[in-house]
């Protein structure tokens, strides 16, 4: 598939998540209720978009906030590089989360308090503008099918729909849905896919996978020492 066009990345996105084999369901439905939004940025390895990138967090942030129903996402997806093997590809995604946070702490902004701020923490998550953040790392090289896109991407979704899901009762019920899915399409179950509060959702960002000893290059600020 060739590179598309930035005014072609929506579409692009939109083809990529309505593939019939696409296994997260939870990305059907929020495009299908029209709840995905793609951002379009530089490089993955730059800062140029940073403070661009935290800003449509924020907003994103302000607009759960305020409605509250059905699941969305907000898709960043980067012009390049497209070459980065899994490594590299998850330094430059944590390079630029840590860029993030750093400027949501010097903006002020405080922690979602709903998680922690230690990646080592089974409990941690991202925190923009105070609300907690999951994120999943796309990218051309990526082992998992369901990860490989033709650019770089990182898709912010807000840590609150998955606890909505589970108080609903269907977070278990569409986790293991996902996971079927999921191993028909890649050949084997992933093995970085733990549920909330066993182990940190750290690991699962970039897609690599990783072993228990691993931790991420990242420092919130406002972690505690």
């Amino acid at each position: 598939m060739q590179n598309p066009a930035t005014h072609e990345l929506p579409a692009a996105f939109a083809d990529f998540i309505s593939d019939p084999d696409y296994p997260c369901l939870g990305a059907k439905s929020a495009f299908a209720n029209g709840g995905i939004r793609v951002v379009a940025a530089r490089e993955l390895t730059s800062a140029w978009n940073d403070l661009d990138i935290h800003r449509e967090l924020a907003d994103w942030a302000k607009a759960y906030r305020s409605d509250p129903d059905g699941f969305r996402s907000l898709v960043v997806i980067f012009h390049g590089p497209d070459d980065l093997d899994e490594k590299q590809f998850e330094d430059a995604l944590w390079s630029r989360l840590q860029s993030l946070a750093d400027k949501d702490a010097w903006k002020g902004m405080s922690y979602d308090p709903r998680v922690c701020a230690d990646p080592a923490n089974p409990h941690f998550s991202l925190s923009f503008a105070g609300e907690a953040y999951f994120v999943v790392g796309l990218h051309p090289r990526a082992s998992r099918p369901a990860r490989r896109f033709p650019r770089p991407a990182l898709v912010f979704n807000l840590h609150d729909q998955f606890e909505r899901l589970r108080a609903d009762g269907r977070y278990e019920r569409m986790r293991e849905r996902i996971l079927v899915r999921d191993a028909k399409l890649a050949g084997s179950i992933n093995p970085m896919l733990a549920r909330h509060g066993e182990a940190s959702e750290a690991a699962q960002y970039s897609g690599r996978a990783v072993g228990a000893e691993w931790t991420p290059p990242f420092r919130d600020p406002r972690a505690a020492p």
